[in-house]
């Protein structure tokens, strides 16, 4: 009888080959309404914030999540995915471990998220707070999103480190 060959996922940093794989997840998401689309030209200007969750036994990917540095004492995590099938396994909290570890290692103690799983983000330690007190996001990025200011409706949770 053959040996079935197991499936091991694993995280690592994302590669110059991981951006189409990376867009294709967010677009697919992102439709869903669970996260705002991200295109090629900012993938690649920002690859190196980026963690992915990839299946050594098949193609594609399984999940991604990046650290974005905001400010000199402030980080983002965002662009979190898990795709159904990994999910419930602890591969979110495992993405947002990693990208706080990272967060740590560059001497960032404050780290924030945009999000609509404030359980999920509760459950990891962080805490609401009012947009107003992240304006370094507010101006750098939410001044070019289309649900800016008045359709908003993703919530901003804060951990300090």
């Amino acid at each position: 009888m053959a040996k079935q060959k197991q499936n091991i996922l694993y995280l690592r940093k994302a590669t110059i080959q991981d951006v189409p794989s990376i867009h294709h997840l967010l677009l697919r998401f992102s439709r869903q309404g669970a996260l705002l689309p991200r295109s090629y030209s900012e993938l690649y200007k920002h690859l190196r914030d980026f963690f992915v969750l990839v299946d050594n036994g098949e193609a594609g990917f399984k999940g991604c999540c990046a650290l974005s540095i905001t400010w000199e004492n402030l980080a983002e995590i965002r662009s979190l995915i898990v795709v159904e099938g990994a999910q419930r396994e602890g591969w979110g909290r495992r993405l947002v471990d990693t990208c706080l570890s990272e967060a740590i290692t560059l001497g960032i103690y404050r780290v924030f998220t945009l999000t609509y799983q404030t359980d999920f983000f509760a459950y990891l330690g962080f805490e609401d707070v009012d947009k107003e007190q992240l304006p370094q996001k507010v101006w750098s990025d939410c001044l070019n999103c289309p649900k800016f200011p008045d359709w908003c409706d993703e919530v901003a949770m804060l951990m300090e480190l």
